[in-house]
């Protein structure tokens, strides 16, 4: 029985030696890579794209990838206006026979002005789609994304002994517009290069601190609808509103009952969200229009409920219009576009596996479940509306703690994600970004 005893130990040991060495060589050679890789993010972060116009940053990601040592194919994609070039980049690296495993990075920058004071912000303008021109920054971190994506390309290369397989890299534009996951799809990605068995994304978060990993069990973005709304009436002048069907009146109404859909409609454990987010009617102080138009954002993370809440806002809409006597031929014209965005579900056995593998990496404390957003991800669309391809997108700690705690001290809310100011701390989220996908990729495809 001793004798039993001990082997046990010693193989209980000598796996723990495993995973150990396995650990270091990973943070070991991400540490090797980050100051390329800072040269890299500073490159990309001066040079930002709009959605759809990715074109230098998808070669510069192309290039590192080939040199990484994937197979590469660029301008990948179809989008559904066929007028658009897609610039999506796709790495292939295989390792002999075992699990395909898809990587992700988003690569689009926002219409936004830099504020950061950095030495390598953007001053970069350009004209957009609509032909207006436009400050271009990486406001939102696709930047680190794309380093943190490119490292751990070159460290899985560099640790081809311990894991067997095929890994798929995704460059992926136009996240921020939505539609480049969906173009990336619908050109084939699949059918062409395999149907992963796993997908894996990350995102930098705007107040967790470096070092830490954030990660959602089950939904952790929600599905995003845009609805157009117009409200019509019968216009006239002001002086003689009774002549009138006002829908800027009616507008009102219908904004106000149409957040009775999440105070008295919903189920309180269902998060909703409908926003009202444009409106516009008329044109002087004493003329009532004869329309007003509005945007509407709706996020859900349902699908049953996502198809309840729509239906609502027009029944809400037309039936203010009947109560303020609209005729039939003028009820409100809701139209919800095409270009709707899934909600985001991380697969929570999946999730839970890489939670513990994060663990050791990182240490019990550096490793947070977070609360699910409403915030949109098309991410989403790689797992497939029946979550076929088990997902987790994971959050990468971006900001010093001293920095939360001194905005926190101050009641004072930390630049946001998309905002001006905001800009990651690079080394530390570049690191823990390869640490975090590198980890998990080698659990995923583990040495025979």
């Amino acid at each position: 029985m001793k004798m039993c005893f001990v082997s046990v130990y010693l193989v209980s040991a000598f796996a723990s030696q495993l995973v150990l060495a396995q650990e270091s060589s990973v943070e070991k050679a991400a540490v090797s890579e980050l100051p390329s890789l800072l040269a890299i993010y500073k490159d990309i972060h001066s040079h930002p794209e709009l959605s759809g116009h990715e074109q230098r940053t998808s070669a510069l990601v192309a290039k590192e990838l080939r040199d990484a040592g994937c197979e590469v194919t660029e301008n990948f994609g179809k989008y559904d206006d066929p007028k658009l070039k897609c610039y999506g980049v796709v790495g292939v690296m295989k390792n002999g026979g075992g699990p395909t495993v898809l990587v992700r990075t988003d690569m689009d920058a926002l219409p936004v002005h830099e504020e950061t004071g950095l030495p390598y912000a953007s001053t970069v303008s350009v004209k957009n789609d609509e032909g207006r021109d436009v400050s271009v920054m990486h406001a939102c971190g696709h930047d680190a994304h794309m380093a943190a994506f490119i490292g751990t390309a070159r460290v899985l290369q560099r640790l081809k002994q311990e894991w067997n397989g095929t890994i798929i890299f995704i460059g992926q534009p136009a996240e921020e517009a939505i539609g480049g996951a969906h173009a990336m799809l619908k050109a084939g990605l699949y059918n062409r290069f395999g149907k992963p068995d796993f997908a894996l994304g990350f995102h930098d978060k705007s107040d967790l601190p470096i070092g830490h990993i954030g990660v959602t069990p089950g939904y952790t973005y929600a599905n995003v609808d845009s609805v157009n709304m117009t409200v019509r009436g019968e216009g006239g002048h002001g002086a003689y509103p009774h002549k009138t069907k006002d829908p800027i009146v009616l507008s009102a109404e219908i904004i106000n009952a149409l957040q009775t859909i999440a105070s008295r409609q919903n189920n309180p454990l269902d998060p909703i969200v409908v926003t009202v987010g444009s409106i516009h009617g008329g044109t002087k102080h004493n003329i009532i229009p004869d329309e007003v138009k509005m945007q509407l954002t709706v996020r859900t993370y349902k699908s049953e409920v996502r198809d309840r809440v729509l239906a609502d806002i027009d029944r809400i809409a037309k039936g203010c219009a009947a109560a303020a006597g609209v005729p039939a031929d003028r009820m409100p014209l809701v139209e919800v576009q095409k270009d709707g965005l899934p909600a985001t579900y991380n697969n929570p056995d999946l999730t839970k596996r890489l939670v513990g593998v994060w663990k050791k990496v990182l240490g019990d404390g550096n490793v947070d479940i977070v609360d699910p957003t409403m915030g949109g991800e098309d991410f989403a669309e790689y797992s497939l509306p029946d979550h076929s391809v088990p997902a987790v997108d994971f959050h990468i700690g971006a900001v010093e703690p001293e920095k939360i705690a001194e905005f926190k001290k101050e009641g004072k809310e930390l630049p946001t994600l998309h905002s001006s100011k905001f800009a990651p701390v690079p080394e530390p989220t570049i690191k823990v970004g390869i640490v975090g996908m590198t980890s998990a990729v080698l659990e995923l495809m583990k040495g025979k």
